[in-house]
């Protein structure tokens, strides 16, 4: 889509404003979705947003093969999809507890991580080659076609109904109430706050791959989908080293070092006029933002209340796509004054920062952290005790 968008205007800012216009519905309405995860059945809502989100792509490739595409086209389409993600986001995020133990919570957490971008690994470059050989409607057509195995695997899935609450909350209170014990407890609001500024800043890198392709590399439709691949090797990368993982222990740790690892990607590769080592750039970028993403997603998953988590798992969705259209808009009007390379490196140094500030948290957070894991479970009164009666030289393992 970016690509078309690209070829259609010339302009910079117009990638920025679909990618806002695709994500602003995510913001704005992922809060009252994440009260009717933890109202609805879970399991039959994802199967009416994948159906829709299936709709969307078949009539953006009717559109395309029609040769009737316009941008206005795609901005509609871009809210249509923003959307259906605002309900789907929280739903499949809270829908993961249903099908999976808690104990291989983390582990599944980063096998699906996987899953998503060894495709996001062969799609680019599958559609880099297809965008040149028959244009962009071939790539929708088959996105299209794609989620009919999504809807069919969710309509074999054998789910035992969770329990539901008897008591009806109404929407808003419900959303004060998510957003009370969101903000309320300080490890859910400094991993979410981390989330969203690394969205704001950072995941706009995606947004402007198109310029760098083009403009900076000298290359096209072909250097946009290697470096998309790039990039899916690097997040596979990531969520492969996630999912070998044996606990939750020490993903706190995780959080700070990948959010500076994505940081520092960022700003190398505004820098880099070779392509080779703009390939090795945004995959180490990629690793960086794969595993801050999972590990946070692991972490909230762990210390949530039950009966709180579609709300809390919607306001995951909020930080990392909520925040994303503000960062696409922001960094298109940016690379339109000042150029992709600056715009891509102011991000990353903010990236850079605001890991610092979780660092110096941690502390903290551990020890906010330890009474939850211990009730749950993940770690033992016994080695709790021992923790806390050693030496502060040597740090507790529970967030670290």
């Amino acid at each position: 889509m970016s690509w078309l968008v690209y070829r259609l205007t010339n302009s910079a800012f117009l990638l920025g404003v679909v990618g806002f216009t695709g994500q602003i519905p995510i913001f704005l309405l992922t809060p009252f979705a994440g009260v009717l995860a933890d109202k609805m059945n879970r399991h039959r809502v994802l199967i009416v947003t994948q159906t829709l989100a299936m709709i969307q792509a078949l009539i953006l490739a009717f559109l395309v093969f029609t040769g009737t595409v316009a941008v206005w086209h795609i901005l509609s389409l871009s809210i249509f999809l923003g959307l259906i993600d605002a309900f789907d986001m929280p739903v499949r995020q809270s829908f993961m507890v249903e099908i999976v133990q808690t104990k291989d919570l983390g582990n599944a957490i980063a096998l699906n991580s996987s899953i998503v971008n060894s495709a996001q690994l062969l799609g680019p470059s599958i559609a880099g080659i297809l965008i040149a050989s028959t244009g962009e409607g071939m790539c929708f057509l088959l996105n299209g076609i794609s989620y009919l195995f999504v809807i069919v695997s969710l309509l074999a899935m054998k789910i035992t109904s969770r329990k539901m609450e008897t008591q009806t909350t109404r929407v808003l209170k419900g959303v004060r109430e998510g957003f009370s014990y969101v903000f309320g407890f300080t490890p859910i609001r400094s991993v979410l706050l981390l989330l969203a500024l690394i969205s704001l800043v950072g995941m706009p890198y995606r947004v402007l791959m198109p310029v760098f392709a083009r403009d900076i590399l000298h290359g096209g439709p072909d250097t946009l989908g290697f470096l998309m691949a790039s990039s899916g090797v690097g997040a596979l990368v990531g969520s492969i080293y996630l999912a070998s993982r044996k606990s939750v222990l020490g993903l706190g740790k995780w959080i700070a070092l990948a959010s500076s690892i994505f940081g520092i990607g960022l700003i190398a590769f505004s820098l880099s006029r070779v392509f080779w080592l703009s390939l090795f750039l945004i995959l180490l970028s990629s690793f960086g933002m794969m595993v801050q993403m999972a590990s946070s997603n692991t972490v909230l998953q762990t210390v949530v209340d039950e009966d709180k988590r579609g709300r809390v798992m919607s306001f995951y969705a909020m930080a990392i796509r909520g925040m994303a259209p503000f960062g696409s808009l922001l960094a298109g009007g940016l690379a339109s004054k000042i150029g992709a390379p600056h715009t891509l490196m102011i991000g990353g140094v903010s990236c850079v920062l605001g890991s610092l500030m979780f660092a110096a948290k941690l502390p903290l957070l551990r020890e906010m952290v330890r009474p939850v894991y211990v009730r749950r479970g993940i770690i033992s009164e016994a080695a709790s005790r021992v923790k806390r009666s050693t030496n502060s030289t040597v740090p507790p393992e529970d967030l670290q």
